[in-house]
């Protein structure tokens, strides 16, 4: 599963899935990401597993959200049985699901999060789907710190590519005042610095004026 700029949530959407699929007896699959004490379903495959994701954002509690936050596994074998969450299983039983199981993403960054996958069945995940689950989980950590790292990639180029662009419009400012002043480069960069300061203006911008006045008046000329 590669990933390309932007498409986080449809490559996650394909874990969900796949975990669907996959998994025995699963109505549907999610990813709940927790960033800056906000959660929210990333992607998910079936509306009752975004809608169940939901009621646990709203009421603060829930599987999902413990273990997203926390680690480890969390289980409910039977949500008739389960005593932990009380309002969550009451509305799982009133969608038909009555078993789930949520997975904690081992991710190593600011973010968290959990792979949820819900059941119409009770019992149906053992220790073999259990593991399973923790394969997708891993999957989709592994997709989640690839955008991390494209993002950031992407972000120190652009930096990179202004920082450059910047160093040339100054470099531009300091041959023109070098030729109009008949002083050296760096009484040129002082002197841009002096206008920069006493206009309040970034030195970048100062001296992209200067560069943009010039070339308009060899034009005029």
């Amino acid at each position: 599963m590669k990933l390309g700029e932007g498409d986080l949530r449809a490559v996650l959407g394909r874990v969900a899935e796949l975990a669907r699929q996959t998994l025995p007896g699963v109505a549907g699959a999610s990813v709940t990401l927790v960033e800056s004490d906000r959660a929210f379903t990333a992607a998910f495959a079936g509306q009752l597993a975004l809608d169940l994701d939901e009621t646990q954002y709203q009421d603060g509690f829930g599987p999902c959200l413990e273990i997203a936050q926390s680690s480890g596994t969390a289980a409910i074998p039977d949500m008739a049985a389960e005593t932990r969450w009380p309002a969550f299983t009451r509305r799982a039983l009133a969608t038909g699901v009555h078993s789930s199981l949520s997975v904690a993403l081992p991710l190593q960054e600011a973010v968290l999060g959990a792979l949820n996958i819900y059941s119409a069945q009770p019992a149906v995940f053992d220790q073999d789907a259990i593991e399973l689950a923790r394969t997708f989980a891993g999957y989709a950590a592994v997709v989640i710190a690839n955008a991390r790292l494209y993002h950031s990639t992407a972000t120190l180029a652009e930096d990179m590519r202004r920082a450059m662009e910047t160093r040339a419009v100054i470099e531009q400012a300091k041959g023109i005042l070098v030729a109009q002043q008949h002083c050296t480069p760096e009484q040129a960069f002082e002197l841009l610095t002096r206008l920069s300061q006493a206009t309040h203006r970034k030195l970048r911008d100062c001296a992209a004026d200067l560069v943009t006045s010039t070339a308009g008046d060899r034009a005029a000329d």
